[in-house]
């Protein structure tokens, strides 16, 4: 469950989100503010893991909030929804850690496909005790959340190659699996499935079957 906590001036929007939270698995909404009083008074009752935080509140900016909570044993995660479109609101939000900026108006679609996003960067920072830099560059392309992809067929001839190797695995597979198959060096293999993670076109999962080193391992999304 990813307690979420709405953080909106109208009402309506903010009840609007609520209804599409409760659509998405596991998000749960956990409240609805609307000022910056109201929203700390409410972090600190409720606990949230994630905000969707709206910029122009009544009582100042949104991103005043995430100022404050620096340092709070509990700080939750972020993402903007705003209709703020200024270069300098998204760089300051940036440097808060924001997870992602969406401006308004967005539909239902972007929404899920953005929380879902993060939602696989939660599960992979709790799955991984070392990161290792392909451990690393695996959760920075979940962070990116599902590429804007025009289409698998414009993909280079190895990449696809690799995707079509992963897809038909009955078992997630290795790098090493990969380029075995292949006949490609594990190196190119690693680039190409972190390339396919980032575009949202595989998952990365941590085998802890085997002593030491956890193993990476891939499986197909569609």
């Amino acid at each position: 469950m990813i307690r979420t906590l709405i953080v909106d001036d109208d009402y309506r929007i903010a009840k609007a989100h609520a209804s599409s939270i409760r659509r998405i698995e596991p998000f749960v909404p956990v409240g609805e503010a609307h000022s910056l009083a109201e929203a700390r008074a409410m972090v600190r009752t409720t606990h949230p893991d994630l905000l969707l935080l709206d910029l122009y509140l009544p009582d100042g900016n949104g991103l005043d909030l995430i100022s404050g909570l620096r340092g709070d044993h509990h700080q939750p995660d972020f993402i903007v929804i705003t209709a703020a479109r200024d270069i300098d609101s998204v760089r300051r939000a940036i440097r808060l850690g924001a997870v992602y900026y969406l401006v308004k108006p967005f539909g239902f679609a972007q929404l899920r496909e953005e929380l879902t996003a993060y939602q696989r960067l939660r599960d992979g920072l709790s799955e991984a005790d070392v990161a290792n830099q392909e451990t690393v560059d695996a959760l920075y392309g979940l962070l990116r959340g599902p590429a804007k992809r025009a289409g698998e067929r414009r993909l280079p001839t190895t990449m696809a190659q690799v995707l079509t190797t992963v897809r038909e695995s009955v078992e997630p597979l290795s790098a090493t699996g990969v380029a075995e198959r292949l006949g490609i060096s594990r190196a190119t293999a690693q680039r190409y499935l972190a390339d396919l993670v980032r575009r949202g076109l595989a998952d990365l999962s941590l085998n802890y079957g085997t002593a030491g080193r956890p193993e990476h391992r891939y499986h197909a999304t569609t």
